[in-house]
């Protein structure tokens, strides 16, 4: 007979074994999927920061990741990240936002053109929706026109015939064109184009705005596939704090607030959706039994041994002939990383919001 439901659960329903006592290198059962993923399933990827290890672990391990826009001929592969060529699925950069994500698709449909869409900086011009992927910028309006009109028609043809999205929340502000509604990956100035406070507004989304964007954009890919083949989605939250907050909050109750948002929304989702699940890299990396050791010193970079912790939870869920087993020196105390420690994937992770750091000395 059973005295109350307490008595009666696994052991990961615990903190104590699951989490106090637990090897912060593998945490049992911390990840059900929802649905077996292939390797030979068309796989597209986007998203903050942290979506680039995702998608750099995906390839090296010969799951089938789209990349629609690839670098040209003779451009150097250590030079990729630095134009936008291989960190995700297409150039659209680093999309931090669930809005950004949905106003893309839009974009894609011919539902919404984007305001002040060319930014100038010294003569040169930059794409307002991903500055960051022509670092010296182009020589002309037009030239930005026609690089972006070629762009979406690569976005559409990745959203009509992905068979998995996997898509990293990272953020929950962001600024927007006030009469228009436009939202930018980052705030005019930071990179190119002029801010004018006037017209451009800080917007911190809440966690019913997020869910609809979502939902959004899952309806717009799914009104562009023609054969209305079922897409999922893999959802996750980068655990990647934020590097800088314009709500006028402390940090870390900006991060909390970030954070904690676009996770709710993704498990809202995860439940009430057949087809979306969620990975749980945020609650891995952040696990309070790590004592941040997954973090570089600025608590903020996440180390190679975390994303490899990451990763191998991930693909310890999938089949035994797509299992990658546990590293047998996974521990994260197998060795003491110096304290400028960095690595060559770490040094081509493309991060605009990381920008931001340096405004903070400069009052």
């Amino acid at each position: 007979m059973v005295s109350n439901p307490y008595t009666v659960l696994p052991q990961e329903a615990y903190w104590k074994p699951a989490v106090a006592q637990s090897d912060h290198t593998f945490l049992e059962s911390i990840y059900k999927p929802k649905f077996t993923l292939r390797k030979d399933a068309k796989i597209a990827t986007a998203g903050s920061c942290f979506a680039q290890h995702i998608t750099k672990q995906l390839k090296s391990k010969g799951f089938n990741v789209l990349d629609v826009e690839q670098p040209p001929l003779g451009l150097p592969e250590d030079k990729h990240s630095k134009y936008g060529f291989s960190m995700y699925s297409a150039r659209y950069g680093n999309i931090y936002t669930a809005r950004q994500l949905c106003q893309l698709a839009e974009e894609v449909s011919g539902q919404f053109s984007p305001e002040d869409l060319v930014w100038e900086k010294d003569g040169r011009y930059f794409d307002s929706q991903r500055p960051a992927v022509e670092p010296e910028g182009l020589d002309s309006p037009e030239e930005v026109v026609a690089h972006r009109k070629y762009h979406l028609a690569r976005v559409k043809h990745m959203f009509q015939t992905m068979d998995v999205f996997i898509f990293t929340l990272g953020l929950t502000e962001g600024w927007v064109h006030a009469p228009t509604g436009t939202v930018y990956p980052i705030a005019p100035g930071v990179i190119a184009g002029s801010f004018d406070p006037n017209v451009h507004t800080f917007k911190n989304f809440n966690s019913r705005e997020i869910r609809s964007s979502l939902l959004q954009f899952c309806q717009i890919v799914r009104s562009l596939r023609t054969d209305k083949k079922v897409f999922r989605v893999l959802l996750t939250v980068s655990p990647v704090p934020l590097t800088a907050t314009a709500s006028g909050n402390h940090i870390l109750l900006a991060n909390t607030y970030s954070k904690s948002c676009l996770r709710a929304v993704a498990q809202e989702l995860r439940d009430e959706k057949s087809f979306i699940d969620y990975f749980p890299s945020y609650e891995i990396i952040t696990n309070p039994s790590a004592r941040s050791a997954f973090y570089q010193d600025n608590l903020r970079s996440v180390r190679p041994e975390g994303v490899e912790v990451v990763m191998s939870h991930f693909f310890s869920s999938l089949p035994p002939s797509l299992r990658r087993d546990k590293p047998a020196d996974s521990s994260m105390e197998a060795r003491e990383p110096s304290s400028n420690e960095s690595s060559a994937d770490d040094d081509n992770i493309q991060c605009e919001e990381a920008l931001l750091e340096a405004f903070a000395f400069q009052k």
